[in-house]
């Protein structure tokens, strides 16, 4: 019976962590339209590699700044075709993100990227350690 049931609570299980992965992506985009340091840097890994689809590349501290403090301020951020893939403690993200933009007080045209992003788990719970935007 035992045999019969395991691959049954191993799918189920996979599934609830997929959705703890999907609740933090959640999270972390809207501290992104909120300017939430705090929560922010709750969810981004101390070693965390931020790039951007124009190449450039940020740590925690340069990501968190300039997300909270910078000249582009997120008005709302949609995730759409999000997949999820688990390997032990590492979940790799991908969705396409959609977002509406002021620079400077200016509002930007949509914002429409791909995103990959690893998360990884750490004492108990998901910590970015990497995102690579890219132009689709």
């Amino acid at each position: 019976m035992f045999l019969l049931l395991f691959p049954a609570m191993l799918a189920w299980s996979q599934s609830k962590e997929e959705n703890k992965v999907a609740a933090v992506v959640d999270a972390f985009n809207k501290a992104l339209v909120n300017g939430d340091s705090n929560t922010l840097r709750k969810l981004t890994a101390d070693d965390l590699s931020y790039g951007h689809s124009s190449g450039k590349l940020e740590d925690k501290q340069t990501f968190v700044n300039n997300a909270v403090n910078g000249l582009v301020k997120f008005l709302s951020i949609t995730a759409t075709d999000q997949t999820i893939k688990l390997a032990k403690h590492t979940a790799i993200v991908r969705h396409l993100f959609t977002a509406k933009a002021t620079n400077n007080g200016t509002p930007t045209a949509d914002i429409k990227i791909g995103v990959l992003q690893v998360w990884q788990k750490r004492n108990g719970g998901w910590k970015l350690l990497a995102r690579q935007a890219f132009k689709t």
